[in-house]
């Protein structure tokens, strides 16, 4: 089979018995703050499991687009060296939510295994969990054996310890004991010499885990203790790629039509052969796993970027790049070439791909145009460091700047001076590493006190759409400690009118009011795991009373207007600019917007004028808001609602229309346009490859900046005596300026040369070199031209000019060509070191080069100190 009907035998097989089958969720996590990426196919099933929210169906199926590149799991420096080991891959699951358990989970996953897809029963192995003696103390999974003992022959199943058999998320949240299957594909004659049963878990390539079958029973709490979850739930996973492996009779992940066709585009744009040099195949399999990962990422929302899942992102592109610099010779962007028959291969099963192509081609190409700059600056920057290392050996420390600063990798890093017969201090490179860490973990360490809870009722109401007042009960609450924030509570409701962060929407403020009075102050909203936390300084004094929960109604006014003049623009950017914007971020803020979208060029300043005017227009219109909360998530896509990339929704969802503008979105908004007030754009520009941001400002904002607008031109005009014309008035000065700007500069050249022979009588020979060390009343523009026409006249020229402009300290060297050659003298290295006599620091070519400070009285001292060079 190929890997499209292996991947439909699965799903077909789990619908049989009565499972739902639903879409992947997107693989960058935006509201669990204990996850960035989806790391597992049950991540968005999280709130199920943990019970604070019910699911749809019992049971579900589904395939899930996973990346595992940080935290607990993180397989990025196994890719490429091995055959198995993905970023990017397909989970396929099952899952069963307090419906079925160990029992049927197991019998099925042996029946579609051996039956429906024919694995040879005889190549497989299963593994239970033997239970830990560590804090948890955990017993042996004695069911799961047994259960397996009336499949397979005990000989076959294998005792497994917490690390294999024990399945956690992460730090927290559900989790419990787990039990592998295992398939053994080696040739007969290996499997004749040595059992299978000891190479399970042993990271032989052969002999690999292709499905996991975890039983959820416990939640891992922030204290790190178990506690049993509600109800038992199944979780499976099963690695596609694996899966292909075994079902088209290959031994690597690699050469299954997963991979092939990207592995054939990476052939023919570099000329390589893949399967004929292990370092060429290493690379070539870390390019074409890394290069899902990354697409993947760009469609569903994620731009690589500095910080967060961004820079992991980023950091993986980059991987790729220097794999292909090295190994490949790839001195030219070819990664977004790629793109193309990856969206071939997997565009039917994942339609994002071909919706976000373009997107992801500039997006790539200009992270590779980038990159590839940094490499050539870092090779530079790294024959600096060769060239003073003592004893052979770079100093860690200054490779890690090179790392921090340049964003060069550090195993690039190593590779090259490896070559050059170098090597690496790593323990100062990883001490720097450690240091920093230490103090970004210590500027944003948060600890968090378990949940205090006071309260069973679990079903949460957000009321906030029609009431922005209403009376709470406290279900639970907790401590949280920050250097940034300080000492925090966050607490939960059975009901609010407190919208949390969300869909780019900021969570709203207010404050609870308590029976006697006492008034607590909400300062922030934000949805963690299904549930609304509202943040505060204190809490309130009785947990126990009925409080009265207001919003600010104001900010909520604001906001509202924002949100909905985000709808508004994108509808207005899609019908000037064309249909192939969509929207790729936003920021809706109760001052201003922001919104990000797909466009390839600056907008003109008639088509935001055009925008503006079309946005306008729907404000004065009066539309009214037409809302549907709870409508069929296929009926609304049908009746043209739009949905963003990157975003999960329900099976039915929340749609939002004014005119002809309808999006899928569970924010705040006005009733009717004209409560916008007035849509003004701000600003226009890039902010990623093919990404184009417009900040603007609604409503209160609106008035604002008219206002401050219009005082500005009165004392504009105030300044320009009333002109009638105050744009021809600030012309005519601006063109009365540049007139005595050339005067000036003309006046100040002449008095360059008529100095220029005085200062050449006042040279005087140190050591066979004309030497001059004077204070002169010249700018920096005036001193370079004097420093180049007296070089003109003499050879042999060593200068050092000091002036003071406003305040500040200037030095300027110059040093005859001939000079810094035959004498090895570096304008650069003499003027950073003088400019310490002045406070200040400079640098320039070895020939001329300047210093600035804020010391005047330090001119003397440097140059006086000039002379020394010389001798």
């Amino acid at each position: 089979m190929n890997s499209k009907e292996i991947r439909a035998q699965f799903l077909d097989f789990f619908e049989t018995k009565k499972h739902k089958i639903v879409p992947s969720a997107p693989m960058v996590i935006k509201d669990d703050p204990t996850l960035m990426f989806t790391n597992a196919g049950m991540n968005q099933f999280k709130e199920f499991f943990l019970g604070n929210s019910v699911a749809k169906s019992p049971r579900m199926a589904d395939t899930q687009k996973c990346l595992r590149v940080s935290g607990k799991h993180n397989d990025l420096e196994e890719v490429g060296k091995d055959t198995y080991h993905h970023t990017m891959f397909e989970m396929l699951g099952n899952w069963s939510f307090g419906d079925y358990f160990k029992k049927e989970a197991i019998e099925w996953a042996w029946e579609l295994l051996t039956d429906k897809l024919q694995i040879d029963k005889d190549s497989l192995y299963v593994s239970v969990f033997e239970g830990s003696k560590d804090s948890d103390n955990l017993e042996m999974d004695n069911e799961a054996y047994e259960l397996w003992s009336g499949i397979v022959p005990k000989d076959r199943i294998i005792m497994g310890n917490k690390k294999d058999n024990f399945w956690e998320m992460g730090d927290q949240g559900p989790c419990g004991p787990c039990s592998e299957i295992h398939v053994d594909i080696r040739p007969a004659e290996e499997k004749a010499e040595t059992s299978g049963a000891f190479l399970v878990n042993q990271d032989h390539p052969l002999v690999v885990e292709i499905w996991n079958l975890v039983f959820m029973q416990y939640n891992r709490k922030a204290d790190g203790a178990l506690e049993p979850l509600p109800e038992k739930h199944v979780d499976t996973g099963m690695g596609f790629e694996r899966l292909c492996m075994v079902l088209q009779g290959v031994q690597s992940n690699y050469d299954t039509d997963v991979f092939t066709p990207i592995i054939r585009e990476i052939e023919t744009i570099t000329n390589a052969d893949y399967g004929k040099n292990e370092e060429i195949d290493i690379a070539i399999r870390v390019i074409a796993d890394h290069i899902r990962a990354v697409a993947f990422s760009i469609a569903d929302g994620q731009l690589p970027s500095n910080t967060g899942a961004g820079y992991v992102i980023r950091r993986i592109l980059r991987r790729a790049i220097r794999y292909g610099f090295t190994f490949l010779n790839t001195k030219e962007p070819f990664m977004y070439r790629l793109v193309n028959v990856l969206t071939e291969t997997m565009g039917n099963a994942f339609p994002e791909l071909k919706d976000q192509r373009q997107l992801i081609e500039n997006v790539v190409k200009e992270e590779e145009n980038s990159f590839l700059n940094t490499l050539e600056q870092g090779l530079v920057l790294l024959d600096n460091l060769v060239s003073k290392a003592k004893g052979k050996v770079v100093q860690g420390r200054k490779a890690f700047e090179l790392y921090d600063t340049y964003g060069f990798p550090i195993d690039l890093t190593a590779l090259i001076l490896e070559e050059k017969g170098y090597t690496l201090d790593e323990k100062g490179f990883h001490e720097a590493m450690k240091e920093q860490k230490d103090r970004s973990r210590s500027a944003s360490e948060i600890a968090k006190e378990d949940w205090m809870v006071l309260s069973d009722d679990s079903e949460q109401e957000f009321v906030g759409y029609d009431l922005l007042e209403t009376n709470v009960k406290l279900v639970k609450y907790r401590k949280v400690t920050s250097k940034k924030e300080g000492e925090q509570y966050q607490m939960v409701f059975n009901l609010t009118p407190f919208y949390p962060e969300g869909g780019g929407q900021v969570g709203d403020k207010g404050y609870l009011e308590a029976p006697n009075g006492d008034v607590v102050y909400i300062l922030d909203t934000k949805k963690e795991n299904n549930e609304i936390v509202h943040f505060a300084k204190n809490l309130p004094k009785s947990t126990s009373d009925t409080f009265k929960a207001v919003v600010d109604k104001k900010q909520r006014q604001r906001t509202a207007a924002n949100h909905t003049a985000t709808h508004l623009l994108h509808q207005a950017l899609r019908e000037v600019l064309g249909n192939h914007v969509e929207q790729k971020g936003s920021a809706v803020h109760s001052k201003y917007l922001r919104f990000d979208f797909s466009h390839f060029s600056k907008m003109t300043v008639e088509e935001l004028r055009e925008v503006e005017n079309f946005v306008n227009a729907r404000i004065e219109g009066q539309l009214p808001l037409d809302e549907n909360r709870s409508v069929p998530m296929e009926e609304a896509l049908k009746g043209g609602a739009m949905a963003l990339f990157g975003e999960e929704y329900g099976e039915t969802v929340r749609t939002i229309r004014f005119g002809q503008s309808m999006e899928l979105c569970g924010g705040a908004h006005v009733k009717i346009t004209s409560d916008i007030w007035h849509f003004k754009i701000k600003s226009e520009g890039a902010v990623a490859a093919g990404i184009r941001r417009i900040e603007a400002i609604t409503y209160d904002a609106v008035k604002d900046f008219y206002f401050h607008n219009n005082r500005s031109l009165f004392e504009i005009k105030d300044l320009l005596n009333n002109a009638q014309n105050p744009v021809n008035a600030v012309k005519a000065l601006q063109d009365e300026n540049a007139k005595l700007k050339k005067e000036v500069e003309q006046l100040l050249k002449d008095k360059a040369k008529n100095l220029k022979g005085d200062l050449l009588a006042e040279l005087k020979e140190v050591n066979g070199i004309q030497f001059l060390a004077k204070k002169v009343d010249l700018d920096a523009a005036g001193i370079k031209d004097l420093s180049f026409e007296m070089g003109n006249n003499k050879n042999n020229l060593f200068l050092l000019f000091g002036t003071e402009q406003n305040g500040k300290a200037l030095l300027s060297c110059y040093i005859s060509k001939e000079l810094v050659a035959e004498k090895n003298l570096n304008a650069g290295t003499i003027v950073r070191e003088l400019g310490k006599c002045i406070q200040g620091g400079g640098g320039g070519q070895p020939f001329f080069a300047t210093a600035g400070g804020k010391n005047p009285a330090g001119i003397e001292e440097a140059l006086s100190k000039a002379e020394e060079y010389l001798n």
